[in-house]
């Protein structure tokens, strides 16, 4: 699952929303946008930190002098070092933070329903905005059927429709 900044904001709104509505918290009117505004920085700290260790994980791999394909390797092991969560761990870690964030934040004036409610609920709300990157390669994947897969025109052209739906659809 990948954070793109551009969907951030969205799950914040819907986060919040889907918990007013359902009334587990409760939020001022004049709040909402500040607890919208919080549960996005929440998630923009995390991708920032996601970048700091891509960028520590390239310079290891200089340093090292191994090629692009052990990135995930090395990023595993600049993350361990870090602290930082990755994957569904980082969505758990994420929604930790949320769930933090509503029983101290100025923004929210009573909590109701307990963690792991909403949990359960920030959970789909991510899990929805989250799958872009699996309907991004099915898409990918149907557009390229005249090409056999696994050889380096194939490679190439995935690449190339995989980064022209994410700018179609506004991820980058």
């Amino acid at each position: 699952m990948k954070f793109y900044p551009k969907i951030i904001t969205a799950i914040a709104r819907e986060v919040v929303q889907t918990l007013t509505s359902d009334k587990d918290i409760e939020i001022e009117t004049i709040r909402i946008a500040d607890a919208e505004m919080d549960m996005a920085a929440i998630m923009r700290e995390y991708v920032a930190t996601e970048e700091r260790v891509n960028v520590a994980t390239r310079e290891a791999m200089q340093r090292r002098g191994y090629d692009f394909s052990r990135f995930q390797q090395v990023k595993r092991e600049m993350a361990d070092v870090r602290g930082f969560k990755m994957g569904d761990e980082g969505v758990d870690y994420i929604i930790d933070q949320m769930l933090e964030f509503l029983l101290i934040s100025r923004n929210v004036e009573e909590v109701f329903s307990d963690d792991a409610t909403m949990r359960r609920k920030i959970h789909l709300v991510m899990k929805k905005h989250l799958a872009v990157d699996q309907e991004l390669d099915r898409e990918a994947r149907t557009r390229l059927k005249h090409l056999k897969e696994g050889t380096p025109a194939w490679d190439i052209e995935y690449q190339k429709t995989i980064d022209l739906l994410r700018r179609t659809r506004g991820l980058v």
